[in-house]
């Protein structure tokens, strides 16, 4: 069971939006920023335990400790 910043639990499919700004790469993805269709991973990759579609970047890995429902 994976719980987001305020303890709401994720599902598959879920919309979340991202509550600080996230260095990626040379790019940020800024605070207030929608990932759409989330999807909960088995196994975390490099500690992130979601992966999720924003505009702009594309598939992202994410924590859910980084984002709200």
């Amino acid at each position: 069971m994976i719980r987001n910043s305020n303890g709401n639990i994720l599902e598959n499919g879920d919309d979340v939006i991202v509550i600080r700004d996230l260095k990626l790469g040379k790019d940020i993805i800024k605070q207030g920023t929608k990932a759409k269709n989330i999807q909960i991973l088995d196994e975390e990759y490099n500690g992130h335990n979601i992966q999720g579609r924003v505009d702009g970047f594309g598939v992202v890995y994410l924590k859910s400790s980084v984002v709200k429902k």
